[in-house]
């Protein structure tokens, strides 16, 4: 009988980069000249994985976001895995919003991987959903490369990972 190969396909942030980013973000935000005098806040809530910000005014809250991001690629988390939410208006023209890490894939998400490896038709390469992860498997450990570069190539909404390779 011919031995299975597998790999599991799922999604996350490193925290500990995330709260380093966060960190490096609040320090360039009380050193930076257009932030001098105003309200700005940064928090990151690790056990929720939510960070929670708010500034004074639109603009200030945009610059917020982009020295957020900045922060975030330099340290290596995927701005794909960010899902930003709308600024709510709060007293005294400051906005606040929080952004969402994605740190599994939901349903929706893992639907669209596992129909893409059937759809892509590689031999002998089978894709099930188990729980927040996909597991894809195949006899052939090239079949399972192919399956790995096509899902790089795709947009799935987050960024994907692949390991438990077996």
């Amino acid at each position: 009988m011919a031995s299975s190969y597998s790999f599991d396909v799922t999604t996350g942030c490193d925290l500990q980069e995330v709260d380093n980013a966060v960190n490096q973000a609040q320090k360039e935000v009380t050193q930076r000249f257009d932030f001098k005098g105003s309200h700005v806040l940064i928090d990151f809530k690790r056990t929720d994985s939510i960070i929670k910000y708010e500034a004074e005014g639109e603009m200030r809250m945009d610059a917020l976001l982009d020295v957020l991001r900045a922060k975030l690629i330099k340290r290596g988390v995927s701005v794909k895995n960010l899902d930003i939410g709308e600024p709510q208006p709060g007293s005294h023209d400051i906005l606040r919003s929080e952004i969402k890490l994605k740190m599994v894939l939901d349903s929706e998400t893992a639907k669209k991987v596992s129909a893409a490896v059937r759809d892509a038709k590689i031999k002998k390469v089978t894709a099930s959903i188990q729980g927040e992860q996909v597991r894809v498997q195949s006899t052939d450990k090239d079949a399972l490369q192919e399956a790995i570069a096509m899902l790089r190539q795709g947009d799935f909404g987050v960024e994907l990972q692949f390991g438990n390779f077996r």
